[in-house]
């Protein structure tokens, strides 16, 4: 039986720490961000392995050299069909690693400077598509105000939709974060990279939320509960994404009957892509618009540019009824695999 070489475990053992220990606290608290550099990993693991022939055995530091950086990208366009905004991801999330390693590893930092030469595939550019303002109206229009998941997602459409937020920000609000007894009502959102901002509500927005927080937190003063959480957990639970999109759909679906300007594959993004048109065709800098979504360089949000139809200088509050302040209805031995070896997660083949 052979034996697994010092410098294998060696990178194993360093892959290992950099998903476990150094991404969830020094890079990013997101899920999606952790799985998106462990799926980058064990598509690169597994290619080593599928393609490479490479095994616990003779795993090497060259193997993560220029070259086999370059065949793995061909390999994600090619066999894996992956877009290049995808491959360009990939690279970045390979990059992030590999400057890891070699902090960690001076002798290897030269790996780093390396992918830093690797050039980024051309990407074309996709249009972002949002959503009219007589969509939305016919959006909100259709949750059952009847029943108690109908008046929540209600207000979970219209705080969306009125601050422009992603939809983890809201899933992520706590009670603590909510000032609404002030002159100038508020929530606190925590964004990416764990950046602090503030976001005015405007007046319908308010009224909808404290007849929300009457009926679902009457119960509990916790300031640590969850704005909009899991029946199943309780208030403790933040609402899962899946879940939330799920109903977004459905009343998308409906909505859609009667008003085809509502797409029906809706997601919540689109309510952000429709509320930062909105702004700009209302006459809003983008400067501003850019603040308020939480973006990190301007360029980000010129994109918004290419969906803005109307181009009238209106008030800030672009439906109507926002205004209105009533309320109206491991390496375990080396008989296992490459991927076992480094700890990460099979690929998919």
């Amino acid at each position: 039986m052979k034996r697994i070489n010092s410098e294998a475990l060696q990178i194993a053992r360093h892959i290992n720490l950099f998903l476990n220990n150094y991404i969830p606290s020094q890079k990013s608290c997101s899920p999606h961000t952790l799985r998106s550099y462990k799926y980058t990993l064990s598509l690169y693991i597994g290619f080593l392995e599928t393609e490479k022939e490479i095994n616990s055995v003779n795993l090497r530091s060259d193997c993560f050299n220029q070259i086999i950086i370059e065949e793995w990208l061909i390999w994600l366009m090619e066999k894996r069909k992956c877009c290049p905004g995808t491959c360009n991801n990939r690279l970045a999330s390979m990059r992030a690693f590999l400057k890891y390693l070699g902090s960690r590893e001076v002798s290897l930092l030269y790996l780093y400077e390396e992918a830093l030469r690797i050039k980024r595939k051309k990407e074309v550019r996709k249009p972002v598509i949002g959503m009219s303002k007589n969509g939305v109206k016919a959006l909100l229009s259709v949750p059952n105000q009847k029943t108690k998941t109908g008046r929540r997602d209600l207000v979970f459409i219209i705080l969306i939709y009125s601050t422009a937020a992603r939809i983890d920000e809201i899933l992520s609000l706590k009670v603590k974060f909510l000032f609404l007894d002030v002159p100038k009502p508020y929530i606190t959102i925590i964004g990416k990279g764990n950046k602090i901002r503030t976001l005015y509500l405007l007046p319908k927005a308010v009224v909808h939320l404290k007849k929300y927080m009457e009926e679902f937190h009457l119960q509990t003063n916790d300031t640590e509960a969850y704005v909009f959480y899991s029946r199943n957990i309780g208030v403790h639970g933040k609402l899962s994404q899946t879940a939330m999109s799920k109903r977004i759909k459905i009343h998308a679906k409906n909505a859609h009957e009667f008003c085809k300007e509502v797409p029906l594959d809706l997601h919540a993004h689109q309510l952000r892509h429709a509320k930062a048109s909105h702004w700009l065709e209302d006459g809003m800098n983008i400067v501003q618009i850019s603040f308020l979504l939480g973006h990190k360089q301007l360029q980000t949000t010129m994109v918004y540019l290419d969906i803005t139809i109307e181009q009238e200088a209106k008030a800030l509050a672009t439906l109507e009824s926002e205004s209105e302040k009533k309320l109206s209805k491991k390496w375990k031995n080396n008989n296992s695999n490459l991927s076992d070896f480094c700890g990460v997660f099979e690929m998919e083949r």
